[in-house]
């Protein structure tokens, strides 16, 4: 079905927050100001690698208006952070290893003053060996970036003992490696916020996180205080696509409020921004696979290597995805998949929307489509012959919830016009071509990963329906999608509800606002939820009303009665004063569902997703432009239309941008780039005016998981489009990204390509 207004025009809703932001009068975190507020600076290393020798503060101290500077021996409690391995120093003591880390960080009335204090501070540094590159790293000579050495992780999954003889047996085998860049977040607003403390010694954290509870235990950790003493407050947030899922600024801000008994506001500049934040994994991929004579896959045997930069965060988690999805949605028998993730002094990588997923997607379909065309067989008949059906085990083997989604996606982009439709003339200065690829995406964090989930439901004293997350809301559409399944699960108005997210204080632990997971734990924990609460309120309404509760029901603004005419017997409001106290409280804990086979990161729910694209290149410039992109989905029930559509198209320009344009380019462990002037990313002149989404919303009958979360599914699949599209037009394989025009350009010199093979009209 596709996905626009006229098919879902009951759930058509305008978003909740949709105003505000628009308007520009909400408030984000880094928009508060406090009484007696004082703003920090950090400062960063001057070296990718380098032992400290000594840190003076002395002179920033005597500057006037600085009220605080840290360093690492002002660090209370444990002198490190990191969501799996806490192995990033606060504030580094001895060794910095990279241009991110932490020296010091100061206290000011201003920001300039801070900004002045910093260049104060004196330190003494040894330059070391610099490792930027993650082959170098792995050599036996190569200096050791940690006490463990330079490898953070190795994932594989083997399903066969013969996949190399397997392959070389094969008459179609293709090789190849292809890397992928480091991407940045790119978010409009950047790190930042503001630390209070209070007169007990706890403080309030206003910074924006996808993952207020583990912020707080990081702190609580940092700062040798109890996590009761410290209250996060992470929402609203301008924009995140896991970037800010780590600790960025908040540590530095808490310490320096602890230490000046004032609120300290500390917000990144884009260039610091660019030098301490993650980015998307760089990432080598060498993959070969083997097909026999009827098109069948028999053999595919793929080697990752992962630049995880300096730190771990989560770049063992992101490599056991790669790992997990780099088979995509094909059956293939003979398997073998190594991954590792290697420390260098490059920037940190970690978290990014597609989790991994993206890099091997480009790297698998490529494979795909290359094969195709040595085999003179439709790309798409391929995909065909060898997808998976809906009971196949998942691609480590696990168990994993029946769907036929790969096989309706890939049915269902084949009728998009961008593959049917013939392509327009070519001309003499610009090539036109067209390309599908298509994934699957596992959601959740996978077995044998804590991944709890938790809702709350209550009548509040002004008799409004409050229904509490710990997720915090992004720019995703979090709140419309609450608000949508309170209404069609309760029965209730939006007016009777009252939304509470993203506050420790107030809201129970839901876990992450991440891996696409939300919206499919806010339905549960409705649906959950949902029977208890409704025999809460018609008990109360009976006893107060004298309506036996069998002819009750909840509706809009009250209790209603059944009748001929259904009547409203109570509001919501009377019912509430009718409490003294005890008024109705309903709590759940849940876990995200997960296979029952013990295989450590296994996927259970997935979403799937095909994209077609058609691009035009230009001859004289090499410059790419993609002129039409169609999407099909498959993640069940759409819960919340607008922001569906928003999701795919926001995520395909996320990986146009990967496509096309954007490479956080480091050269000896630095940046090249710090800022957007000289940063790539898609305007608005890049995006395809052109688009369709549609949506294949079947579940099982068994399936009682509900719908999932589309929050990364739709920035998978569009790099192996882009570079299919690119090859229909030109006939030149692209195995690097971004796509560079002079790489294109010298290839166009070099590469005869008939273009009489393709289906033109006049």
């Amino acid at each position: 079905m596709r996905l626009v207004r006229e098919n879902f025009p009951s759930k058509w809703k305008v978003r909740p927050d949709g105003l505000a932001k628009v308007t520009g009068t909400l408030k984000y975190l880094t928009d508060l100001i406090f009484p007696n507020m004082l703003y920090g600076k950090v400062l960063r290393s001057s070296y990718p690698h380098a032992k400290i020798l000594s840190i003076s503060t002395g002179n920033a101290e005597k500057l006037e208006g600085v009220k605080a500077v840290v360093t690492h021996n002002d660090v209370p409690g444990m002198n490190r952070f990191g969501l799996i391995f806490p192995d990033q120093p606060v504030l580094c003591d001895d060794v910095a290893r990279y241009v991110g880390d932490a020296i010091a960080a100061v206290a000011a009335e201003s920001e300039e003053i801070a900004e002045l204090a910093i260049k104060l501070i004196e330190v003494e540094y040894e330059p070391l060996e610099v490792i930027d590159d993650p082959e170098k790293a792995l050599l036996q000579s190569a200096v050791k970036l940690h006490p463990g050495g330079n490898i953070l992780h190795r994932a594989g999954y083997k399903s066969s003992e013969e996949v190399m003889n397997v392959i070389k047996e094969c008459p179609y085998v293709v090789e190849e490696t292809y890397e992928t860049p480091r991407q940045m977040h790119a978010y409009m607003e950047t790190e930042g916020g503001v630390v209070v403390p209070d007169k007990n010694g706890g403080i309030t954290v206003y910074a924006a996180t996808q993952h207020g509870f583990k912020d707080r235990m990081q702190l609580a950790r940092i700062l040798g205080m109890p996590e009761s003493d410290i209250r996060v407050i992470s929402s609203p947030i301008g924009g995140s696509f896991g970037g800010k899922d780590e600790l960025n600024i908040q540590p530095y801000a808490a310490l320096l409020a602890l230490k000046t008994g004032r609120p300290i506001k500390l917000h990144n500049k884009r260039s610091e921004s660019v030098r301490a934040g993650i980015k998307r994994h760089p990432m080598k991929m060498k993959m070969i696979t083997g097909a026999d004579e009827q098109g069948k896959l028999v053999g595919h045997y793929v080697k990752i290597i992962a630049d995880t930069g300096a730190y771990a965060t989560l770049g063992p988690a992101v490599l056991d995805f790669a790992v997990e999805h780099s088979t995509g949605p094909y059956l293939i028998p003979h398997v073998d998949i190594e991954g590792i993730s290697v420390f260098t002094n490059n920037g940190v990588s970690g978290e990014y929307r597609g989790f991994g997923g993206n890099q091997v997607t480009f790297a698998l379909e490529s494979q795909i489509d290359r094969l195709a065309e040595m085999m003179r067989m439709d790309p798409l008949m391929l995909r065909e012959i060898n997808i998976r059906n809906a009971e196949d085990l998942g691609p480590l083997g696990q168990r994993i919830v029946a769907n036929d989604g790969a096989k309706n996606v890939l049915s269902m982009i084949k009728s998009s016009t961008i593959l049917t439709a013939p392509l327009k003339r070519q001309d003499n200065w610009c090539l036109r071509g067209r390309g599908a690829a298509i994934t699957m995406h596992g959601g959740g964090l996978g077995f044998g990963r804590p991944d709890p989930s938790g809702a709350r439901l209550a009548l509040t004293k002004e008799g409004e329906i409050e229904i509490a997350f710990g997720f915090e809301e992004f720019g995703q559409g979090l709140l419309a999608s609450i608000e949508i399944m309170m209404t069609d699960m309760l029965g209730c108005a939006k007016e009777d509800i009252k939304i509470v997210i993203g506050d420790t204080d107030l809201v129970p632990a839901s876990g992450s606002s991440t891996a696409s997971r939300s919206t499919n734990m806010i339905w549960q924990g409705i649906n959950k939820l949902k029977e208890p609460w409704r025999d809460k309120i018609l008990d109360a309404a009976s006893s107060v009303t004298g309506v036996q509760k069998r002819k009750l029901f909840i509706g809009e603004r009250g209790v209603w009665e059944k009748g001929v005419k259904n009547k409203m017997i109570i509001t919501y409001k009377e019912l509430a004063k009718s409490f003294s106290h005890n008024l109705p409280v309903c709590s759940t804990q849940y876990h995200f569902p997960t296979t029952p086979d013990a295989v450590i990161g296994g996927h259970y729910l997935h979403t799937y997703a095909a994209v077609a694209a058609e691009v035009e290149i230009d001859q004289l410039t090499g410059r790419i432009k993609v002129t039409k992109l169609d999407h099909s989905v498959a993640a069940g029930p759409v819960v919340n239309p607008l922001g569906y559509l928003g999701q795919i198209e926001g995520g395909a320009i996320m990986g146009l941008g990967f496509t096309l344009f954007e490479d956080s380019i480091m050269e000896h462990a630095r940046y090249h780039t710090e800022n957007f002037d000289s940063y790539l990313l898609p305007t608005i002149k890049d995006i395809p005016l052109s688009t369709n989404v549609d949506v294949d919303e079947s579940l099982f009958e068994s399936d009682i998981f509900g719908p999932r979360g589309v929050g990364e599914i739709g920035t998978v699949a569009v790099a192996p489009a882009i570079t299919a599209a690119i090859h229909n037009a030109c006939g030149i394989w692209v195995s690097k990204l971004p796509v560079s025009p002079e790489e294109l350009l010298n290839a166009l010199e070099l590469t005869p390509f008939l273009f009489d093979q393709q289906e033109v009209v006049e």
